[in-house]
């Protein structure tokens, strides 16, 4: 469940500097264009949670700098008339979280979406290799926790961040907030139950849960003030 703590095991090896003490500066809040992606070049990469480690042969592909924002669906709503819930609409009208990003979304509505800016959800391994790199760190920015570097439990974060909030938390490939903040949907085939993966922890997760070999199943119906998405598309 989100925001269990770690298992007992060996600590990470430190390998990247702590992030600036705060206080932090405060963050651009435009609102990024959609089609900032990122490359994340073709390879063999290691995805898989501690002990169940295995090799995903990737082609390249692009995925999203930052998750999709609220004013992102609302652009989209107002273009194709998709309904939206009285939940998805608060946040849709508020234009302090134009930048934050998108929740309240089902994953219907991620396919919607994606549909509408032809542009797909990554795979979880998509995912995973975006947030771990050639050298499958735990963490996007390396293999050190860094509650400043994410919005989590730690950060006292308690809520939405704008998505420009952590640059120094970019994963190798320069995508961001891939740890923490919002869940994320994937294209990963449903398991027994029906359920879809949703991928990087939120804003309610500690440290455990906003690893990036983390994957939690989601009911696909139900729409979260924790659960967003991003895009993906091939080169």
């Amino acid at each position: 469940m989100p925001g269990l703590g770690a298992p007992l095991g060996p600590a990470f090896a430190p390998s990247a500097p702590p992030a600036p003490d705060r206080p932090r500066p405060a963050p651009d809040r435009s609102v990024p264009p959609l089609d900032d992606l990122v490359e994340v070049p073709a390879g063999v990469y290691v995805v898989g949670e501690p002990g169940e480690e295995r090799e995903a042969a990737l082609a390249a592909f692009r995925i999203g700098r930052f998750p999709v924002t609220n004013a992102h669906v609302r652009a989209f709503a107002d273009a194709t008339g998709h309904p939206v819930t009285d939940r998805l609409a608060a946040r849709l009208t508020d234009p302090q979280l134009d930048d934050h990003p998108a929740t309240e979304v089902t994953f219907a509505d991620a396919l919607a979406f994606c549909a509408w800016a032809k542009v797909r959800l990554p795979t979880g391994d998509e995912w995973e290799a975006a947030a771990r790199g050639a050298d499958a760190r735990p963490w996007p920015w390396g293999t050190t926790f860094d509650e400043a570097r994410c919005a989590c439990v730690e950060a006292g974060a308690g809520w939405t961040a704008p998505v420009r909030a952590h640059a120094d938390g970019a994963a190798p490939c320069g995508a961001e907030q891939l740890a923490g903040n919002v869940w994320e949907w994937v294209s990963d085939p449903p398991d027994e139950d029906g359920w879809h993966a949703v991928r990087g922890g939120s804003y309610l997760d500690h440290a455990w849960g906003v690893r990036a070999s983390r994957a939690l199943p989601a009911d696909p119906r139900r729409a979260t003030p924790t659960t967003g998405f991003r895009i993906a598309r091939d080169p």
